[in-house]
């Protein structure tokens, strides 16, 4: 019988079954609760899957920062660029943008980051420790990570938010452009200089999050697909979801929905995602591993790709681009990805292309991800606006939340994530 055909009340119920929402329930678990999952589609069907599975430290600054708009503008008709804003009349997208324009200053970038930092530090080394812990065969690897770059004025410039993140306590490294050549042979002549992360690491995000779905059950967990949400309707004693498949009635309820969380609002009670969070569509190509990849992950500075190898595989991504939920796959926005491996490695592409893919990454206004009780509830729990970063943040946002749900004082300040900030 399906979880979604039961009347007898849950324990735990979370709502999405991609790498925030598994871990999320494997938390729980170790607190002690009954933890049932469903999702909509299938498990890691989302931003979840085609990422370039990094974890990223490095990564606390916001998208956010001074110069973004002006970056933005300049590119809103170059629809290949690495951030592209589609024109639109959207209210809520527009409301949106606003409210991410006026983040784009100084104090508010500093503030975004120093929150991002503490979690994204917390989640690195929880996901090594569970690892180890619970044996997930997912690549993982403490590789570090680079930005390359290979024009000069662009290295120079690219430097400015060093300080604060070696305040932060990151170990960051300036290395010139013949030292790094000499240290990674897969990349062409003419590199101006690179920074390096060494604390940073990856993982191969699909067979993470497999593995988080494995243990999941392992642990007594239960995990539905295909069970779509309807609707929630909280009481003082819990929530009842009401599904295409039936109604769940839970103690506790998770909404973990990544970019679909708007889309959501009105049937949750929380009409006020749709001007918190918004779609950013990213890309990715997948190919079986070359002869020749780089040692490290790395970040192709100019044209904002990142390039991920493991045993399995080889991996292009990123982009950015704000275009609602338009499920198109952007040949142009694809092939920006090849181009700008291609300035930078002898061997830009793995022999075999084993897929191309988009997902739409939930970014949130702020850049900092919603964790905590939904506003005005008590039983009701939100783990959503991941951003870029859901895989890096996965297993700090579900200790954290589990850790709140059972009355118990989190590792990492959970205030600036706090969902209410947005209502």
């Amino acid at each position: 019988m399906s979880a979604a055909s039961i009347e007898e009340p849950l324990d735990c119920l979370v709502i999405g079954a991609g790498v925030s929402g598994l871990a999320t329930a494997l938390a729980l678990l170790g607190h002690g609760r009954e933890v049932t999952v469903i999702d909509a589609g299938r498990i890691g069907g989302g931003a979840s899957h085609g990422n370039c599975g990094t974890l990223t430290p490095s990564h606390a600054t916001p998208l956010a920062a001074p110069g973004t708009i002006a970056k933005a503008m300049r590119w809103m008709f170059t629809p290949d660029a690495p951030l592209y804003i589609k024109p639109t009349l959207d209210l809520d997208m527009l409301r949106w943008m606003l409210g991410f324009a006026l983040r784009c200053n100084e104090r508010d970038w500093e503030a975004s980051a120093r929150a991002k930092y503490t979690l994204l530090s917390d989640s690195r080394q929880r996901i090594q420790h569970w690892v180890e812990r619970f044996g997930l065969q997912c690549e993982f690897a403490e590789s570090g990570e680079d930005y390359v770059f290979r024009d000069p004025r662009k290295f120079e410039s690219g430097q400015f938010e060093v300080p604060l993140l070696r305040d932060l306590g990151i170990d960051v490294e300036i290395v010139d452009g013949p030292t790094y050549e000499a240290l990674e042979p897969a990349l062409k002549p003419g590199v101006a200089g690179a920074i390096r992360f060494s604390g940073d690491a990856r993982l191969r995000p699909d067979k993470y999050v497999a593995e988080l779905a494995r243990i999941v059950r392992e642990r007594g967990g239960r995990i539905e697909e295909n069970v779509v949400l309807q609707s929630l309707q909280p009481d003082a004693d819990g929530v009842t979801a009401h599904t295409a498949r039936g109604r769940i009635r839970a103690r506790d309820v998770v909404v973990a929905t990544g970019a679909w969380s708007p889309l959501l609002g009105d049937a949750i009670g929380q009409r006020w995602l749709r001007r918190a969070i918004q779609p950013g569509k990213g890309y990715s190509m997948t190919y079986t591993a070359p002869d020749l990849a780089p040692k490290r992950p790395m970040i192709l500075h100019e044209p904002s790709v990142c390039v991920t190898a493991w045993g399995s595989g080889f991996r292009l991504g990123s982009t950015m681009e704000f275009s609602g939920f338009d499920s198109s796959l952007n040949e142009r926005r694809l092939a920006a990805l090849e181009r700008g491996a291609r300035q930078f490695l002898h061997v830009p592409v793995g022999p075999e292309l084993c897929e191309r893919w988009f997902g739409w990454r939930p970014m949130s206004r702020d850049d900092i991800p919603l964790i905590g009780r939904a506003p005005g509830q008590q039983r009701l729990w939100m783990a959503v606006g991941h951003g870029m970063m859901g895989v890096g943040m996965s297993a700090g946002t579900g200790q954290m939340l589990a850790d709140m749900m059972m009355g118990q004082k989190p590792e990492v300040d959970p205030v600036p994530f706090d969902p209410a900030r947005f209502a």
